[in-house]
């Protein structure tokens, strides 16, 4: 992916030096184990780093070093977000008619507080749509690479299209609407509605990749295979076998390895939001 020395966003709120406890006594080795048991299985363990929990608002931190490394990837962060501004605000203008309003990414290290509840390494990028904004912390692009290996730049920014992707299903009133129909159903019937919602997500990130491609030329020979194996990777039941469990499809929230290599594929061949009607399709 030729990102280097292009416009980034001006759409990214760095917190990497503001947080809200340590990791205790826990140690390296003890940290990267609880944070990969949180991802795996779904559960928020931010206590567990923090000692006593989260409470109260952020304090700047004088002990955190930004890395190269570091700046690195808030640099890449923030050039792939801008180029999800222009693929969509172009999607939405010559698609809908419609002005898309660019979601705000935000950069953190260890922990840091969302109105969606608390963002850390254990929970994994994501999109809260109380506030319109994506958590990520940049240290999870050294997770997907050397733990659960999706290596690469494009792996990395399939990462965050996905999160932007549900930013874009809030614009189109598609989240709303799912939440609320899963508050109202079983626990089995609301992760059903949450893998819909995923693979869209996927197929929506598949878009942005095709037009990134066409309008932008910033795709390189193999992005997209780093993509579809970063697609791979993260599959429920991939996850799960990772993890030692047996997949029970009953509890997937976000979809087979299969599924979400399909739905990605989906979206990069038709280009188009028609494409990724996830909800109306009798095979996902």
């Amino acid at each position: 992916m030729r990102w280097q020395g292009r416009r980034g966003s001006d759409n990214i709120e760095d917190r990497r030096r503001m947080g809200l406890g340590g990791a205790g006594g826990l140690g390296l080795g003890g940290v990267v184990l609880v944070l990969l048991v949180g991802y795996f299985f779904g559960i928020d363990v931010s206590p567990l780093l923090n000692g006593t929990g989260l409470s109260g608002g952020g304090e700047i931190r004088s002990d955190v070093e930004l890395t190269e490394a570091d700046q690195r990837a808030a640099e890449f962060v923030s050039v792939t977000l801008a180029d999800t501004e222009e693929v969509w605000g172009g999607i939405f203008r010559d698609e809908l008619g419609a002005t898309y309003a660019p979601a705000t990414l935000v950069l953190f290290k260890q922990v840091t507080q969302s109105p969606c509840g608390n963002a850390s390494g254990a929970t994994g990028p994501f999109y809260c749509p109380l506030d319109k904004k994506v958590y990520l912390d940049t240290d999870f692009f050294a997770t997907l690479s050397q733990r659960m290996g999706a290596a690469g730049d494009f792996a990395a920014a399939y990462v965050v299209a996905h999160e932007v992707a549900h930013h874009v299903q809030d614009e189109l009133g598609i989240l709303g609407k799912t939440t609320a129909m899963r508050q109202q159903s079983s626990e089995a019937d609301a992760n059903a509605i949450s893998v819909r919602v995923e693979l869209q997500a996927d197929c929506l990130s598949g878009v942005w990749a095709r037009h990134a491609q066409e309008t932008l030329g910033t795709l390189d020979r193999g992005d997209i295979a780093e993509a579809m194996n970063a697609a791979q990777q993260i599959g429920d039941d991939t996850l799960m076998r990772n993890a030692g469990r047996r997949p029970m499809p009953d509890s997937f929230t976000h979809g087979t390895s299969e599924q979400r290599q399909r739905w990605f594929a989906t979206g990069f061949e038709g280009g188009s939001i028609q494409a990724c009607d996830t909800f109306l399709s009798a095979d996902l």
